[in-house]
């Protein structure tokens, strides 16, 4: 069955770091917000931390080891915005019906993200050269 389309709420802003200790400060001034508890994703060797709450957080992804994605991504061009994340409401049901819209996915199935949460990313040729990322709501 077909997710209908409709507005989809963006969950989070993922920013690519160098470090934690050096850009919780920071953000935490820009966003006047706390940052969460961190967790540590070893499938993808990063590190995050969100700061604010509700749509548009900022989320700090900083590498654990250089050949990790956001370690490579870095190393091409430095720090600063790596994907868009928006929330929908059945992983499996969106990723088919992008597939089927001819989007490219890099993610055919969902897998765990940060804090346990069910995602999958979309390649950025499909956005005009943004990785997005989908996010399951309630996740």
């Amino acid at each position: 069955m077909s997710e209908p389309i409709r507005e989809r709420v963006l969950d989070h802003i993922g920013i690519a770091v160098h470090s934690l200790d050096q850009a919780i400060p920071v953000w935490e001034a820009l966003a006047g917000a706390s940052p969460s508890p961190r967790d540590v994703v070893d499938t993808q060797g990063v590190e995050v931390v969100f700061l604010g709450s509700g749509p548009g957080r900022v989320e700090l992804l900083a590498p654990t080891r250089p050949d990790s994605p956001i370690g490579r991504f870095l190393e091409r061009g430095g720090p600063g915005m790596h994907h868009l994340c928006y929330r929908v409401q059945n992983l499996e049901t969106a990723l088919a019906d992008f597939a089927a819209r001819g989007y490219h996915l890099i993610d055919t199935a969902p897998r765990s993200g940060a804090f346990g949460h069910r995602v999958a990313f979309l390649h950025p040729r499909t956005a005009g050269g943004v990785l997005v990322e989908l996010v399951e709501e309630g996740g």
